[in-house]
C-alpha cells in the first residue's frame, strides 16, 4: 500500500568489530571458563558490578555457584531500605505519574556507610580463596583483581518493566503503574547508574551482555573500549524499536515489515542513543549494549569538541517515527520552555522539534500554533472543562490546522501548541528530552492500559507562546525551505530548524555523488526518498555503509568528509537524505 517495492528496512543492524575475534565468548560455560582463567593467585576478589534490570538470581545459579568460591558478597546486603530510599529520592521522585525531577545522586548514597565500611573490611580480612562481590555499585566494595561490569539494555528494561517481573531498584513495586516505574528509571536509577558506570567501564576487564541469558556473552574489557572506538571511525545505525499505541498506524508495519498480527504501531525509536541499544559483533557473535555507553566513553569522537563541550556525554539529536497512518490524531500538546524545564525538572535544555513527512494523505494536517485572536483564558477555560468530563474541547476553534504533504516540513520551537494529525508518518527531528511533553486534550481517549492518558494543564498553561498564532506560524514554521546549493547532479536545501532551536536540517536531492562533511560535529541523517544509498570515504577511513529507506544513520564527528551516492536499485534516480548537525 505505501511502497511500490519489497521492503528493505534493516531492523537488527550491527557494527562489525576487527582484531578482537579471539575475546568474546558465549554462553555460561564459556564464560566460567574464562574467568576461571583469571585466578592465578591464593587470594583473589572478582568483581561482578552491575546495571540496574540484571537478574542476580540469574548470575549466581548460572555463574556465581560454579565458580568454586569460598567467599560471596551481595551488595544488597548493604543498600538502604526502601523506606530510606523514598525519603531520599521523595523530591525527585514526585507525585506524577509521568514527570519526576533529575536526581544529582551517586550510587554510594544510597549504601548504609557502615554497612558498606563492614563488608569493604571483611573483604579485606580474607587472605586466601576466591572472593566474589556482586550486585549494584559492587566496585565500592573492593578492589578488583577481575572486574566484570554486566549490563543490560534500556529497552530489556522496559519490557521486564511491562512483564511484571522488575520494580524500580530498591522498591518492591512491581505492580506499580508501569509509568511511574518507568519516571523513576528515567530521572533517578539511570543516572545514578550511569554515572557510576562511566567511572569503572573504561577500565573493566570484562563486560558480560545480560540481555538474553540463553545466549549470554563476555567479552573483554579491551574488546569494548577498541569496539567503541571503532564504531567512532564510521557511519552506523542503533537498534530501532517499534512500539504499539492507542493512535498508532499502519505504515511501519508495511515499510519496516513488522508483525502483522499486531494491531497498529505508534513509535519507533530510530536513533534516540539514550534508550536504543548498540549490536557489536565479534565473528559470529553479537554483543548488545546500551548505545548511551558509548556516548559515555567515546563522547569526543562521537560528538566532538564544541558539541562536547556544550551538552557533555548526552547525545542532543533525536530521530524516531511517529505513525498515524490509518490511524487518529495524536495528543494536543506542548513542550516546556527552557527556563521551565531547567527550574522544574532539572534538565539544562528543552525539546524542541520538527516533523518531516514521510507520507500523508489528501486529508492530512498537521496542527500548528493558535489561532490569531484567540483568547488565551478562553482557551484553558475550555481545556480544563474537557478533562473534567464537560464539552469535548473545540481544536477547530482555537488551533490551526495546515494541510501535510510528503516531504514537508512543520517546526515546532518549544512553547508551541502542535499534533499530528491522522494519516500522517511522521519524521520527528529533535533535541533529545523525549519525555518533557505537555498533554493538553487528547480526543477523551484512554490508553491501551485503559486508564485516562495523563493531561498536563497546569503545566501546559505556563509555556504555552499565545503569540505563535496563524500569521506567525505561517511565516515561521512552515515549510522554511531555502535553497543553499547545488552542482552536478545534486542540490542542498535548508529545511529549518528555527533559530530558537539547536539544530539544523539540511535536505540533499541527488542522482550522483554529495560530497558531506561532519566539520567536527556528530551528523544524523535519514534515506528519506530512494531505495538505499551508500555512504563512503575519500580517504578509506571505512568500509562503504548501506542504508535503506527510512533508516536513520549516525555520522560521528570523527569521520570528517564522507560522500552519499545512490545505490544499487536507485541508481539513476534521484533520491534525498535529511541531514541534523548542532549549529554553532
Amino acid at each position: 500500500m505505501y511502497l511500490d517495492r519489497t521492503p528493505n528496512y534493516d531492523k537488527f543492524p550491527h557494527v562489525e568489530v576487527l582484531g578482537y575475534d579471539d575475546q568474546a565468548w558465549q554462553g555460561w560455560t564459556d564464560v566460567i571458563t574464562q574467568l576461571r582463567s583469571r585466578v592465578k593467585s591464593s587470594r583473589h576478589v572478582l568483581i561482578i558490578d552491575t546495571y540496574h534490570g540484571v537478574d542476580h538470581q540469574e548470575l549466581l545459579e548460572q555463574l556465581i555457584a560454579k565458580l568454586d568460591c569460598e567467599h560471596v558478597f551481595f551488595t544488597d546486603d548493604a543498600k538502604l531500605s526502601e523506606e530510606e530510599i523514598v525519603t531520599k529520592l521523595d523530591r525527585h521522585i514526585t507525585e506524577d505519574r509521568v514527570f519526576g525531577v533529575m536526581a544529582p545522586h551517586k550510587l554510594v548514597e544510597f549504601f548504609h556507610p557502615h554497612k558498606l565500611e563492614l563488608i569493604s573490611q571483611q573483604i579485606a580480612a580474607i587472605s586466601t580463596g576466591l572472593v566474589v562481590v556482586y550486585g549494584h555499585g559492587a566496585s565500592l566494595f573492593a578492589k578488583a583483581d577481575t572486574h566484570v561490569y554486566a549490563d543490560l539494555a534500556r529497552w530489556e528494561i522496559q519490557q521486564r518493566f511491562r512483564s511484571g517481573k522488575l520494580g524500580n531498584w530498591g522498591a518492591d513495586n512491581t505492580s506499580e503503574d508501569i509509568l511511574r516505574r518507568y519516571k523513576r528509571a528515567f530521572f533517578i536509577e539511570w543516572r545514578v547508574f550511569d554515572r557510576h558506570k562511566a567511572q569503572f567501564l573504561p577500565k573493566t576487564d570484562f563486560f558480560l551482555d545480560t540481555n538474553n541469558p540463553q545466549k549470554i556473552t563476555l567479552i573483554t574489557g579491551q574488546a569494548l573500549n577498541a569496539g567503541l572506538q571503532q564504531v567512532t571511525e564510521q557511519p552506523f545505525r542503533v537498534v530501532p524499536f517499534f512500539d504499539p499505541g492507542v493512535w498508532g498506524g499502519q505504515w511501519m508495519k508495511e515499510v519496516c515489515e513488522l508483525d502483522e498480527d499486531k494491531p497498529n504501531y505508534a513509535w519507533c525509536f530510530d536513533c534516540v542513543p539514550e534508550e536504543n541499544s548498540l549490536v557489536l559483533k565479534f565473528a559470529d557473535l553479537l554483543v548488545e549494549l546500551p548505545s548511551q555507553n558509548l556516548v559515555l566513553l567515546q563522547p569526543q569522537a562521537l560528538l566532538g569538541e564544541e558539541v562536547h563541550a556544550r551538552f557533555g556525554a548526552e547525545f542532543p539529536i533525536r530521530f524516531d517515527f511517529l505513525d498515524t497512518m490509518q490511524g487518529q490524531n495524536l495528543s494536543l500538546q506542548v513542550h516546556p520552555l527552557t527556563e521551565y524545564i531547567q527550574q522544574e525538572f532539572g534538565m539544562h535544555y528543552t525539546q524542541d522539534e520538527s516533523y518531516y513527512m514521510l507520507e500523508a494523505d489528501e486529508d492530512s494536517c498537521v496542527y500548528l500554533g493558535t489561532k490569531t485572536g484567540v483568547d488565551p483564558d478562553e482557551m484553558m477555560d475550555a481545556l480544563y472543562e474537557a478533562q473534567r468530563g464537560g464539552p469535548a474541547f473545540d481544536d477547530q476553534k482555537f488551533i490551526n490546522q495546515f494541510p501535510a504533504k510528503k516531504h514537508d516540513h512543520f517546526l515546532i520551537p518549544a512553547g508551541t501548541i502542535h499534533c499530528s494529525g491522522s494519516n500522517t508518518m511522521v519524521l520527528e527531528i529533535s533535541a533529545t528530552p523525549y519525555i518533557f511533553t505537555f498533554k493538553l486534550w487528547d480526543w477523551g481517549r484512554l490508553g491501551l492500559d485503559g486508564l485516562p492518558r495523563p493531561v498536563h494543564l497546569d503545566h501546559g498553561k505556563e509555556v504555552i507562546q499565545w503569540d505563535r498564532d496563524t500569521q506567525w506560524v505561517e511565516q515561521n514554521l512552515v515549510n522554511a525551505i531555502t535553497p543553499i546549493n547545488e552542482g552536478d547532479g545534486w542540490k542542498e536545501e535548508r529545511t529549518g530548524l528555527h533559530q530558537r532551536e539547536f539544530i539544523e536540517t539540511r535536505r540533499h536531492w541527488f542522482t550522483k555523488s554529495v560530497c558531506h562533511n561532519t566539520d567536527g560535529k556528530v551528523n544524523v541523517l535519514n534515506l528519506i526518498e530512494g531505495r538505499e544509498a551508500i555512504v563512503t570515504s575519500p580517504a578509506n577511513k571505512f568500509k562503504p555503509f548501506v542504508v535503506h529507506y527510512a533508516e536513520t544513520f549516525i555520522v560521528p564527528a570523527n569521520v570528517g568528509e564522507y560522500h552519499i551516492a545512490p545505490y544499487g536499485e536507485s541508481e539513476g534516480y534521484e533520491i534525498a537524505t535529511i541531514k541534523a548537525f548542532v549549529r554553532s
